[in-house]
């Protein structure tokens, strides 16, 4: 390669970083979704409002173990680590190791697990890290642009994992995530959150105390 264009090249690379550092978290979202726009689903994490309401149900007090699928840049992290009791746990799964890698950068915090895995994987993974089941899962996977078989498997691998009386806690930008629970959870509450961009589908499917 000619030396003009690894000069470009670098150059390149330089104002990327600079970018970057610029954008600081919104920056690493921003290039996790020019590069993974199938699994990250939007360009702009969640508003505090989406958050807020996604998470009110939750009983924190009898919360040790919340898991949470495709964390990006950790918009949920924090919150659910400000909430959860001193000994508890979140998990948090993402294949994408660039998000990984800045989180664990980032958030120091004891109770928390970084993960770069596949949430069809969840009940393996939370065995490896010493539990048998979760009291929450929160997932704002994009479920209607997911490969084929891997929204049902995940949904179905997140229904197993779960305590009985736990809940899966899902945000979204199409109504189609609910048919994907409905396969498994016989309680579906929801609703929409419009301050957000673009707004927002609730869901929280809750396993009964009589569930399988």
């Amino acid at each position: 390669m000619p030396s003009t264009e690894f000069a470009r090249e670098a150059l390149a690379q330089k104002l990327k970083r600079r970018i970057k550092q610029m954008l600081g978290p919104q920056g690493v979202f921003l290039e996790g979704f020019l590069r993974h726009p199938v699994m990250v689903g939007s360009v702009i994490p969640s508003s505090r409002f989406t958050i807020n309401r996604v998470l009110a149900p939750v009983d924190w007090d009898n919360c040790r173990l919340f898991v949470e699928y495709g964390p990006g840049v950790g918009t949920f992290c924090r919150p659910i680590l400000d909430r959860l009791r001193r000994d508890g746990q979140l998990i948090v799964i993402d294949t994408n190791p660039d998000f990984i890698d800045y989180l664990r950068r980032t958030i120091t915090d004891s109770r928390f697990i970084a993960v770069n895995g596949s949430a069809a994987d969840v009940e393996d993974i939370v065995l490896a890290h010493g539990h048998e089941r979760a009291d929450y899962v929160l997932s704002g996977l994009p479920f209607s642009t997911l490969p084929d078989g891997v929204g049902p498997a995940i949904a179905a691998a997140t229904h197993r994992v779960l305590r009985r009386g736990g809940a899966f806690l899902v945000y979204q930008f199409t109504p189609r995530a609910r048919a994907f629970m409905a396969r498994h959870f016989r309680r579906i509450d929801s609703g929409l959150e419009w301050i957000n961009v673009p707004p927002c589908f609730l869901y929280w499917g809750w396993k009964d105390e009589d569930a399988g």
